[in-house]
């Protein structure tokens, strides 16, 4: 079973912890992190409900590819630039005109039919701002990117579906076979070199009730991998190039729970801690039960879910469909991905994340085309075609929204780093949506001629997002309450993407 790492705290970019702790609460733009804090209800002025799309979407399928792909060598490749901005991977048509992609997504190119390609997405924080992509956060630093549970911190656009969707379910909130908000197939940034936590799908301001359910991996990988972060190197087994067929994910610690465990035995648990609970309630009524409470109640509940339980036996799948989705960790997560949305499931997110050495992921400043070439493009290209396929043919495609998101793009200019390298770069990237009310075999967005900075139609961030909750039916004027109990805005900023819907 894969536990998680320790070891050296150096960074991607070689910033170690020592040097975070002694940048203090200073944020690179000069922000003290209380500049950072939650604006009230009044902030946001109310936005017009569009139609289109609205509700349109049943259930969301968040990719998220950590470290960031380059936006050259994904779906906004320059054949035209010179050879120090477009590299050595060339470009091929897909089936959609003028709507190239790179050479090392042939299986892609073939279901460009099916998805809105988003080629100018912008935003002035180049640094691994999970947050920033995935919550209302307005801003982003160091400090903030390494502390999930500072109080500045949003919540993750899963926990606010959560949120939404429990409170409009009342009293039957909770009763539920499959979690509204799951993470697969690990919790995020636990596989990694290093203490340091990275911020992102977390409860934030909602609270540890509304932090994401996670998976856990319980299998073995089969290829082998070299990674370089600045002076250091890493060569082991890597399960995101590779894993057994008999490689699965469970419910973190619930299934654990499970083994060897009678309904007898179980029952005297909830007895004792029934009686625990008891001496307890009266003083944790002001704290409203806690995400650890709230994730203790769900695990004993799911126990029970014949539901759950099938849904991640990836053995009822055929070989075929397993192999349609590629025999990788990334791969067969989305494949648990999809029978969890036939589950019942509301939001599921797969991390394509780092796993033994920091720095790692999609964020190749060493070895950028080895890399993307022997592991992160063919890994890609077979899972996310894979899944946009198998969720047409089952009708799903319609009524599932899947979103391929990262933090950033790449420079546009390679590197000379080791093997080759692109940095950090967030002024033009690309971002790949489908189904669920988005438009089939479209581009948004022109960027200039080496993807560098957008020509026509820049798109935030929180544009994606406004879209994302506009497609699953969450009005952007839907308002929270933090635990203060203070009103606040869904949405501070964003808009949802007109030419996406279709």
């Amino acid at each position: 079973m894969i536990r998680v790492l320790g070891g050296p705290k150096r960074l991607c970019d070689g910033v170690t912890r020592r040097d975070l702790l002694h940048v203090g609460s200073l944020s690179l733009l000069g922000l003290g992190l209380s500049e950072f804090g939650v604006p009230h209800a009044d902030a946001a002025p109310a936005r017009p409900l569009i139609q289109d799309g609205f509700g349109k979407a049943k259930a969301c399928i968040l990719l998220f590819l950590y470290g960031s792909p380059s936006q050259l060598e994904t779906f906004d490749p320059k054949p035209d630039a010179p050879a120090e901005i477009r590299g050595e991977l060339k470009s091929i048509a897909s089936r959609v005109p003028g709507l190239d992609v790179c050479e090392q997504l042939p299986y892609l190119a073939q279901v460009m039919d099916k998805v809105t390609v988003l080629r100018t997405v912008s935003h002035p924080y180049p640094l691994h701002g999970v947050a920033f992509a995935t919550t209302g956060i307005s801003r982003i630093d160091a400090p903030l990117e390494l502390n999930p549970r500072d109080p500045a911190q949003w919540p993750f656009i899963g926990s606010v579906v959560d949120y939404v969707d429990r409170s409009r379910a009342g009293r039957n909130a909770d009763r539920r076979d499959v979690p509204r908000n799951m993470v697969l197939p690990w919790a995020f940034s636990s596989q990694r070199v290093g203490e340091v936590a990275r911020s992102g799908p977390y409860g934030g301001f909602l609270g540890q009730a509304y932090d994401p359910i996670c998976t856990e991996f319980v299998g073995k990988a089969t290829k082998t991998a070299k990674k370089t972060l600045a002076e250091k190197t890493w060569n082991d087994l890597e399960p995101y190039r590779g894993i057994t067929p008999e490689s699965r994910l469970q419910l973190d610690g619930v299934s654990s729970l499970a083994t060897g465990l009678t309904l007898d035995r179980l029952d005297q648990r909830r007895t004792l801690l029934q009686q625990c609970e008891d001496v307890r309630r009266e003083v944790d009524s002001q704290v409203a039960r806690s995400g650890i409470d709230r994730h203790r109640a769900m695990a004993y509940s799911l126990l029970g879910s014949d539901k759950l339980r099938q849904a991640f036996d990836l053995g009822q799948e055929p070989d075929a469909t397993r192999e349609l989705y590629g025999m990788t960790l990334f791969g067969q997560a989305s494949l648990t991905a999809r029978r969890l949305v036939e589950a019942g499931g509301r939001f599921l997110t797969v991390f394509w994340d780092e796993y033994g050495l920091a720095g790692t992921g999609w964020d190749t400043h060493w070895d950028h085309f080895p890399r993307m070439k022997d592991e992160l493009l063919p890994g890609l290209d077979r899972t996310l075609s894979g899944l946009l396929i198998d969720l047409d043919r089952r009708g799903m495609l319609d009524e599932t929204l899947v979103v391929c998101l990262s933090e950033h793009g790449r420079t546009p200019k390679l590197s000379t780093g080791r093997g080759g390298g692109r940095d950090h770069w967030s002024r033009c990237y690309s971002v790949l949506m489908a189904g669920g009310g988005i438009a089939r075999g479209r581009v948004v967005g022109r960027s200039d001629k080496i993807a560098s900075d957008p020509v026509e139609r820049r798109i935030s961030p929180k544009d994606i997002l406004a879209t994302i909750y506009h497609l699953l039916g969450i009005d952007l004027n839907t308002m929270l309450t933090d635990r203060q109990g203070r009103p606040l805005s869904l949405m501070p900023e964003g808009e949802v993407i007109p030419e996406a819907i279709g």
